[in-house]
């Protein structure tokens, strides 16, 4: 059985964190399990409050998993503080073997904070080491290299510039003003683009999460990188564009529109 982890914040509202972890892992035939860095009380129109959980009880959490019953993957998305950032670097920096993807998840689509400032540098200089994949979005990457990119050649080069940081970077464009999107994949050698007509929908809510965790469950279960990712971006059209429309704001994708049937594209 194909065994997956996320290391994440849990979403109430049930659309991102690792609500929408465990559900892209089951979409993907995965086995799920959890460790929860944070509890949130959130909608789909917002984040209401955070509190994190301390960093030692978020290590016993990956332990008590990896101890036992092992991992093919790992997904590591909020990590709320530096302290957790450490506790999650302890736990995993003997784990290389691993696949990991890390969502450095910095601010909720909402425009809330989910990352205190100080830990920004510890996730770029402890954790992304560590990664096989990290998955920013544009404000993100432009935070963790300290420059802005406009353009899709400016986005190329930050995604080239992250490529110090971690073997490999997926610089989603969903930030970008442009239609059809692309999304950058750097593998430490070449540039890959995936473009898709941008889909004009509200349910966009966990997207990141959504995407990240589908690209570990497909490393998982041994595909390559660039298959990996390619497959992942895939499926989340699907999902957006499948989605029922909930709640009053950004609501949820529908991560089991291939077990309802989905067939051709709808978008």
């Amino acid at each position: 059985m194909l065994r997956l982890l996320t290391i994440a914040g849990s979403d109430s509202g049930g659309g991102a964190g690792i609500q929408a972890d465990l559900k892209t892992f089951a979409a993907h035939g995965g086995y799920g399990m959890s460790a929860i860095t944070a509890v949130t009380a959130q909608n789909t129109r917002g984040v209401r409050g955070v509190v994190a959980l301390p960093p030692e009880f978020v290590r016993s959490q990956i332990d008590a998993v990896l101890e036992d019953i092992g991992a093919d993957a790992i997904k590591v998305g909020m990590l709320a503080n530096a302290g957790i950032v450490e506790a999650v670097v302890a736990a995993l920096g003997k784990r290389r073997d691993i696949p990991l993807v890390v969502d450095p998840v910095m601010v909720a689509a909402s425009g809330d904070e989910l990352l205190d400032g100080d830990a920004v540098a510890a996730v770029r200089d402890r954790l992304l080491p560590l990664a096989h994949l990290a998955t920013p979005n544009l404000p993100e990457a432009e935070r963790l290299a300290g420059e802005r990119a406009s353009t899709l050649e400016g986005r190329a080069r930050l995604a080239r510039r992250l490529g110090d940081l971690v073997p490999a970077v997926l610089l989603k464009g969903g930030h970008a003003d442009e239609d059809p999107m692309t999304d950058l994949l750097w593998d430490g050698r070449e540039l890959h683009r995936f473009t898709h007509p941008r889909l004009r929908r509200r349910s966009t809510h966990g997207t990141g999460c959504t995407l990240s965790s589908a690209i570990s469950a497909r490393l998982g279960r041994g595909e390559t990188l660039v298959a990996a990712v390619g497959g992942a971006i895939d499926w989340l059209h699907e999902a957006i564009a499948r989605a029922e429309p909930l709640g009053g704001g950004a609501g949820p994708v529908d991560h089991f529109w291939r077990q309802r049937g989905g067939g051709e594209c709808l978008a």
